[in-house]
């Protein structure tokens, strides 16, 4: 494959798509906007408690986009202000935690050359016990009935509620509504991603009309109807939605690679981490694990890590 840039064919999303939408939770997908990229965070490098700076509601936005927030957030003062109170001091060290950094509850230069990395827009998932299906690894098993997991050992996350699929043949296609890669190449991409999780998970895929498909990938821009706009170069990269919504999508305005250099990002990376999230899984906190959600540009993970392997495991209740 090479690594030009032009087309994906232009189609509509079907109608049956954005009602399912609106019955959907989109508490599946991070919800909110920031400025383009995250390179405001710069500037606020240092901050602490107790300081009033300028551009501190956009850290209170970020955190909350990603899921260190709460609905009660936007209710108050404290979303729109640029206080540094304890609320949002708790919301670092909560990041801080769930990243392996030093939780010091301030913007120190770790934790904002973290933030300001490119990632997933999927919401990460906290820290601690995470109700999980049981399964025969380092966890606890239960005949299987729900059993919880010690994210300080597994590193893995599912959605709220762990949703999974409950079948294990999958149909996919594509519609897009942007022409930013081309086809051939999303084509090539998409079937070794999905080569890769079939291959640990038990499940098969065939390509099937995107109106008929439980999966459909696609290239879209900014504002493209599913509630979570993309944001321009940088920042948020790609998202995708649990079970069994079945929709991926990838920011038409980023530079996308099949051999990416330093300002690009490559392709495929980011499509076996996005089939994750479709496949059931949240982020990872092993940085060397596919469903971690930051990827640097220049960066290439094709293979599964075994953090990945157990997770979608223990999700599906499969033996290892």
């Amino acid at each position: 494959m090479n690594n030009a840039k032009p087309v994906v064919s232009i189609q509509h999303v079907p109608f049956f798509l954005v009602f399912l939408l609106a019955i959907s939770p989109l508490s599946t997908l991070c919800e909110g906007e920031i400025t383009q990229g995250f390179d405001f965070l710069q500037h606020l490098q240092g901050c602490h408690k107790g300081q009033t700076v300028a551009g501190l509601h956009e850290v209170k936005t970020y955190l909350k986009k990603f899921g260190y927030g709460t609905a009660q957030d936007d209710l108050s003062e404290h979303a729109r202000d640029d206080d540094f109170d304890e609320v949002l001091e708790s919301q670092i060290r909560t990041y801080q935690l769930n990243y392996h950094l030093d939780p010091t509850g301030t913007l120190d230069a770790q934790t904002v050359r973290q933030m300001m990395t490119p990632r997933c827009g999927c919401k990460d998932t906290i820290r601690g016990a995470i109700p999980a299906r049981s399964w025969n690894g380092k966890h606890s098993t239960d005949g299987g009935q729900r059993s919880r997991i010690d994210l300080n050992v597994s590193d893995f996350t599912f959605f709220p509620g762990a949703p999974r699929w409950s079948k294990t043949e999958l149909t996919y296609g594509y519609s897009s509504s942007a022409s930013d890669i081309d086809a051939g190449t999303f084509t090539d991409v998409v079937e070794s991603a999905l080569a890769k999780w079939a291959a640990v998970s038990g499940f098969s895929f065939e390509e099937a009309s995107s109106t008929d498909s439980d999966v459909v990938l696609g290239v879209h821009r900014y504002e493209h109807g599913d509630g979570a706009p993309f944001d321009g170069k940088g920042g948020v990269l790609a998202h995708a939605f649990a079970p069994s919504i079945g929709w991926c999508h990838f920011d038409a305005d980023e530079n996308w690679s099949t051999n990416p250099g330093p300002r690009e990002f490559d392709l495929e990376t980011a499509t076996i981490h996005e089939m994750g999230h479709v496949l059931g899984l949240g982020h990872s906190y092993e940085p060397n694990a596919i469903m971690y959600p930051y990827i640097p540009p220049g960066t290439e993970k094709r293979d599964l890590h075994e953090n990945d392997i157990q997770g979608i495991q223990a999700l599906y209740s499969l033996s290892t």
